[in-house]
């Protein structure tokens, strides 16, 4: 899934759906953002593959659902709560390793507010380079 969200991120979300990513990269102080508009669709596709999966029998349609959710539980424990703080009272600071690796290269990505220009599309996978950060 990370290579998917990866190129997801990089070509459609810095591409041709940027209008609903652009929000994402500006400090503007509301609780939603038009950014959330993808966690929707992700949750909707999950949905989608697993009932599917399930109700037909297809077992690697449903497992294709059950991976998108918890590739979706990992993006939002470590990319809505550690960094963003979307929770407050869930905020997370990692001193190293591979948490203050995923948060520094988000870091590094967040620094360019424009649609061109950034680096480090991933997730929940950053080079071991941005672990060392401060």
């Amino acid at each position: 899934m990370e290579g998917v969200a990866w190129a997801l991120h990089k070509y459609v979300m810095h591409g041709f759906l940027w209008v609903l990513h652009e929000d994402h990269h500006r400090t503007h102080g509301r609780r939603f953002q038009k950014n959330d508009l993808f966690a929707l669709f992700f949750a909707g596709l999950s949905f989608g593959l697993i009932y599917g999966g399930l109700s037909r029998g297809n077992d690697m349609v449903a497992a294709a659902g059950f991976g998108v959710t918890l590739y979706g539980i990992g993006y939002f424990g470590f990319h809505d709560l550690m960094f963003h703080g979307r929770i407050p009272a869930l905020r997370f600071r990692p001193k190293g390793g591979y948490p203050a690796g995923i948060i520094n290269a988000h870091r590094i990505h967040h620094r360019v507010i424009t649609k061109t220009g950034a680096v480090s599309f991933g997730f929940l996978y950053a080079p071991r380079k941005y672990a060392a950060m401060k």
